[in-house]
């Protein structure tokens, strides 16, 4: 999973000049656009490769290339057995994921003579490419998309997710892991065991090991002063510690002061915005300005990065953090020599509870999508190139490889990486998980990379997990409201929250707070955000 930058990029006036395109430009009209007359239409798909029985059938694809600088996908095995199972040719457009927004967005901007395929550069949140015809309805194609049917029958909440408010899906998507190996509390197991204290289940328990760890001297370097109890970025501190308030969602993992993130529906499907909650807020952030004032909670907590917290791992200095679970075993863990893989170290533990019992917050499962182009005036071939990437094959090829080379099958059916496969620039240069194309991230093939401990204990935290606030696109109406409030009321939001849990704004200006939000819209961006989850549910 680790991800090296790819140092060049395409110059966009390559991409421009990108040859074997449709010759036929224009936005056009999907709905004008006849399968009767296509030289696809009466070729028997059932979903299997090949999807064509033409000779030197062609589809041209824009799509990211690699983040390792080493990899070119375009001449990536497992990339090229795709395409020569399809039997088609592959006319490859791969631009850096570095510079790919910067040089595709001019393209779908000036709207004429796109490939057939493009991987766009967002999520197409505000239904820009869509309201301007760039793209088909793919679901009035699903009978030459059997897959991705039966996909979209399987998955009704990212159907859900991609279906636009005129009832169409204009895309096929890309889709990361959502219950398994998400963000967790991590607690150095070896201190906690050097005091004899129990695994914490909840905010009091735990704030009683934090102090614990801070009062003694936990590495035994003589220092009593040197421990850091607690080391956790300031973009994961809600995630770690609101759901115990009733506070499932606030400013999401990985992502900082997320203004979608901040939203949540309660078990009647009312939506709520968690900094604008009364009662439940101002007690969240009364928790974290006890924990700043006890020396819990570090005074540069807003500074800190991963790297300074793996550095403490590696110095034995810190006691609990909260990052993906992935980093348990593969980076924190790691950093301490008497570490063997048996048992970890820094272990993850279930969600504190608090006034509420504490949950997980999953990923949203959408993390990439294609859209086959209006220019294609011809479209069932890349429609049907699609749908196989899309297939259980295609799938089973991003994620473990080429049989005999990456991984191997035991006699119980079970794969296994190959020692080959160990090395992750070989894994890479193959084509595993290849961005250009629909992959699907894989919990099984995950599973096999970790040592058995993080493994079982990933499936226990799994229980914990609750989905995210979905992905829903925005109509020209709700964006505007959003444009309008949103960004000013995130950024306040952000800067008292500070101000609240260091001190330097006091508790008892929180009902002035709270007027201040709604002197910003916030009552507006709930309406918004109600009828958007309306239409979701509605939809699912």
């Amino acid at each position: 999973m680790k991800k090296g930058l790819r140092s060049t990029a395409l110059a966009l006036t390559a991409v421009l000049a990108v040859t074997g395109l449709s010759a036929c430009g224009g936005k056009g009209d999907p709905k004008e656009a006849t399968t009767a007359k296509s030289a696809e239409a009466d070729f028997s798909y059932t979903g299997a490769a090949p999807v064509t029985k033409t000779p030197g059938a062609k589809v041209s694809i824009l799509a990211q290339n690699s983040w390792y600088s080493t990899v070119d996908y375009a001449n990536a095995d497992i990339v090229k057995k795709i395409q020569e199972n399809a039997g088609v040719t592959i006319d490859w457009t791969l631009v850096s994921p570095v510079n790919y927004k910067d040089s595709v967005s001019p393209m779908l901007a000036s709207g004429t003579d796109l490939p057939n395929i493009v991987q766009l550069p967002d999520l197409d949140n505000n239904m820009t490419y869509i309201t301007a015809g760039l793209f088909y309805p793919l679901d009035e194609y699903l009978d030459y998309m059997p897959n991705y049917k039966k996909y979209l029958d399987e998955n009704p909440g990212i159907k859900a997710s991609l279906t636009a408010e005129d009832g169409h899906i204009y895309y096929l998507p890309q889709t990361a892991v959502t219950n398994n190996y998400q963000p967790c509390i991590m607690i150095n197991m070896e201190w906690l065991n050097k005091l004899n204290l129990p695994v914490p289940t909840t905010l009091d328990e735990f704030v009683e090991v934090l102090r614990a760890f801070k009062a003694n001297d936990m590495n035994g370097d003589g220092d009593v002063n040197d421990e850091i109890p607690l080391s956790v970025t300031a973009d994961r501190l809600s995630s770690m510690f609101g759901p115990a308030f009733g506070l499932p969602a606030m400013f999401g993992p990985s992502v900082g002061l997320d203004p979608v993130s901040s939203y949540y529906a309660d078990d009647d499907g009312k939506v709520h915005y968690a900094p604008a909650e009364p009662e439940k807020y101002k007690k969240y952030v009364t928790f974290l300005n006890q924990l700043y004032k006890e020396g819990l909670l570090e005074v540069e907590y807003t500074s800190l990065t991963r790297d300074q917290i793996t550095q403490r791992c590696a110095q034995n200095r810190t006691g609990a953090t909260f990052d993906f679970s992935w980093q348990m075993s593969q980076l924190y863990s790691k950093q301490y020599p008497e570490y063997n893989g048996e048992t970890g170290v820094m272990v993850g533990i279930p969600p504190l509870s608090g006034d509420e019992k504490g949950v997980y917050l999953g990923r949203t499962p959408i993390s990439g999508i294609f859209g086959v182009s209006t220019s294609d005036k011809d479209p069932i071939l890349a429609m049907r190139f699609l749908d196989y990437a899309m297939s259980e094959e295609a799938q089973n090829y991003y994620v473990w490889g080429i049989e005999g080379e990456s991984y191997t099958v035991g006699a119980d059916g079970k794969k296994a990486y190959t020692e080959k496969a160990a090395d992750n620039n070989w894994l890479q240069q193959l084509g595993i998980n290849a961005g250009c194309l629909p992959s699907q991230q894989s919990v099984e093939a995950t599973d096999v990379l970790l040592p058995k401990w993080h493994v079982d204990i990933d499936k226990e935290l799994q229980s914990y997990i609750r989905d995210p606030w979905p992905f829903i696109y925005s109509t020209k109406d709700e964006q505007n409201i959003i444009a309008q409030y949103q960004t000013d009321l995130t950024t306040y939001v952000a800067e008292t929250n500070v101000a609240f849990i260091t001190g330097t704004t006091s508790l008892d200006t929180f009902d002035s707070y709270l007027s201040t939000l709604d002197s910003m819209g916030i009552k507006d961006l709930l309406k918004v955000k109600q009828q958007q989850y309306d239409r979701f549910k509605a939809t699912k």
